[in-house]
């Protein structure tokens, strides 16, 4: 007895990328990924409330490190304000987590969305920008920390204060967090380079020629979005961001080498240079002869129009 194999349909994805789902369709496909990243995100959740004290720990290490914090062999504890103020911060903190520990299911989600929607092309440079993504947000949270480290005593014992050892818990963790994620999401600056670069609408050159006014903008962008006022950790995140860009214009290079940019006709011409004009004069031969078109015959003549009842019917 033969047993005929069922034809599988097209896939989502393939329905997506084709155009033959149905608005109806595309919607019901984005509430269903998004009650899955929505799973995934509570149950990171849940998982970082039971690593929210060790995350506690780990950024109270620069608290821990201040002169006079070490108490009979411990680190002085913090201020609290409010009751509420120690269960908050750590929900906070498991939502942190949370959001670190669910990220390759929410991202995935949140990609199968919008890939179909881009070419072949389109999808293997995200996957690229993507996967450098992820190391330089990482690079970032380590250099914030190591400010953190650096810079808080200093801080500390430049107030008109003095040195206190004994800090508001919410506020501190809120500093140590905000440098943490400023510098995540700036060290993914030299993307936004790559990115105008290998699509083609900056070449190396030009993006190297924008070198005074990024070194600028990374000291004011430093100086001013920077949750530390102290200097150390102002000009650690402007040099990073100046390293960073020199780095990207170096890869820019690269691929405009690797691609045959620069060699174009007209690559060596200034902007403002006037292209030469060949005032030659050629002469100019006589036409050939025209005949004289054939004549258009008579018309034939039009019948006479039928009666206006023979004309419409019973509907009309």
């Amino acid at each position: 007895m033969a047993f005929g194999l069922k034809k599988r349909g097209p896939s989502n994805f393939e329905r997506a990328s084709d155009g033959s789902m149905t608005l109806m369709e595309h919607i019901r496909e984005l509430r269903t990924r998004l009650f899955r990243a929505s799973l995934a995100i509570v149950g990171g959740l849940i998982v970082g409330f039971w690593l929210a004290q060790p995350a506690f720990n780990l950024l109270k290490q620069p608290y821990c490190r201040l002169p006079g914090a070490i108490v009979d062999g411990k680190c002085q504890q913090f201020l609290q304000l409010s009751p509420a103020d120690g269960f908050i911060l750590k929900l906070k903190l498991a939502l942190w987590i949370g959001l670190i520990i669910g990220a390759p299911v929410w991202l995935y989600q949140l990609w199968a969305f919008i890939a179909p929607g881009l070419h072949r092309h389109e999808r293997k440079w995200a996957y690229v920008f993507v996967s450098i993504a992820a190391p330089l947000f990482a690079a970032g949270a380590v250099l914030a920390y190591f400010v953190v480290d650096k810079g808080l005593a200093f801080l500390m014992e430049s107030g008109v204060t003095g040195l206190s050892t004994q800090l508001e818990v919410t506020r501190y963790i809120s500093f140590v967090t905000n440098m943490i994620l400023l510098f995540g999401v700036a060290f993914e600056f030299p993307l936004i380079l790559l990115m105008l670069n290998f699509t083609g609408v900056a070449s190396a050159r030009r993006l190297l020629g924008w070198w005074r006014v990024v070194i600028f903008v990374s000291f004011a962008f430093a100086a001013i979005a920077t949750p530390d006022p102290g200097p150390f950790g102002m000009t650690l995140l402007a040099a990073a961001l100046c390293l960073l860009y020199f780095v990207a214009v170096g890869v820019a290079f690269l691929n405009d080498r690797r691609r045959g940019r620069g060699r174009e006709t007209y690559a060596g011409v200034a902007d403002d240079e006037v292209s030469p004009l060949d005032l030659s004069t050629e002469p100019v031969e006589a036409g050939a002869r025209v005949e004289a078109s054939a004549p258009i015959g008579a018309p034939e003549p039009i019948a006479a129009p039928a009666p206006i009842e023979r004309r419409y019917d019973d509907m009309t």
